[in-house]
């Protein structure tokens, strides 16, 4: 058994979890945010040569939300972290703002510190974590280390992610694959054995498959674009779903034998909304039942770092979630990166 914050490699990859009734974060708050201009199937047929049929088939969206022209991360993230502020009954007040994304306003300087600055928490520890899809994960993994280990007393975790500004226009399959949006968590310290605390938590990452998923130009390698291609986001798609369905089911695997639990035990399976096989292909192999593999990507699609808590925030809207539920997340994203949380869902408003 492992004190928390004790860490245990395996695979090269990391490992925590809490003793029972040690310090631990506990979710308080949940959110979420979606631009208004959504981005149906029908209105991508106009722009490329593509179907409904063709569409739906390969990743189960049929319509997905877009940011506005000026509309930035910051915008969507301060709307979900409102929200999500506004969810909790009572907490003391936060100290900490992460913001997950992989499409800050600006390169420099980091995002969150404008978003708290915004939503009146000036002043406060903020910072951005950069692991694209995975982002949620690792941020949920930083704020959960930070309480447990009495750093800070409270956190605002975000999730958010304009990718409609990285895409060619001129690209039929990211432009049907990804959307906007922001969800948030609030998260406060509490005990490890009370409704909402986070449990275990495995990471990992494979920086030889840097290429799969990038965006070539703009960083100190490459400060500008050498051709058209170097400026947009680039994703090789079917080795992307080979490594995710591989790297979320080995993850999960491990998160759940750290907690203790068996697939028969999650209630709820909430995945990095990838693309509708991607979930139903971790859910079988993970032996979880269709019918505990949460999805909501046919509406909103890929939105990247809010994807999880944007479902989590849907979940609980649609009453699909009760206080006590056994809930396992799990992601894979560019860097290679990938990570997975076990949770019990808290008793929310």
């Amino acid at each position: 058994m492992h004190e928390l914050g004790s860490v245990e490699h395996a695979g090269g990859g990391l490992m925590t979890r809490p003793v029972g009734g040690q310090r631990a974060a506990v979710v308080a708050g949940i959110a979420g945010h979606v631009p208004e201009q959504v981005l149906t199937n029908g209105d991508l047929i106009t722009r490329f040569d593509t179907s409904d049929e063709w569409i739906r088939s390969r990743t189960g969206i049929g319509e997905r939300r877009v940011a506005r022209p000026g509309e930035a991360t910051s915008d969507l993230a301060v709307q979900a972290g409102a929200a999500a502020l506004a969810s909790v009954a009572a907490i003391e007040p936060i100290d900490l703002v992460i913001l997950a994304t992989s499409t800050p306003d600006h390169p420099c300087p980091a995002t969150a510190p404008a978003v708290a600055a915004r939503l009146g928490l000036g002043g406060v520890a903020a910072f951005d974590v950069g692991a694209v899809c995975s982002g949620f994960v690792y941020g949920l993994a930083v704020a959960q280390g930070m309480i447990a280990g009495g750093v800070v007393r409270s956190a605002l975790l975000i999730g958010a992610d304009v990718f409609s500004t990285i895409l060619n226009p001129n690209d039929r399959s990211t432009n049907a694959v990804f959307g906007d949006g922001a969800g948030a968590m609030v998260l406060r310290a509490g005990r490890s054995d009370e409704l909402g605390a986070v449990h275990a938590i495995d990471l990992g990452s494979d920086g030889d498959l840097t290429d799969l998923i990038a965006v070539r130009a703009g960083g100190s390698r490459q400060p500008t674009a050498d051709g058209e291609a170097d400026r947009w986001f680039a994703m090789q798609g079917q080795a992307v779903y080979r490594h995710a369905i591989l790297r979320m089911t080995e993850s999960s695997g491990k998160a759940l034998a750290a907690t203790g639990w068996r697939p028969d035990q999650v209630d709820l399976l909430v995945a990095h909304q990838a693309n509708a096989r991607i979930l139903a292909t971790v859910g079988a192999e993970l032996g979880v039942t269709p019918d505990r593999v949460y999805s909501n990507i046919s509406t909103v699609g890929n939105t990247v770092a809010a994807s999880i808590p944007l479902a989590l925030a849907d979940a609980h809207a649609q009453g699909q979630l009760t206080a006590g539920d056994r809930l396992l997340l799990t992601a894979f994203g560019g860097g290679a990166a990938w990570g997975s949380v076990t949770l019990t869902w808290p008793r929310l408003p």
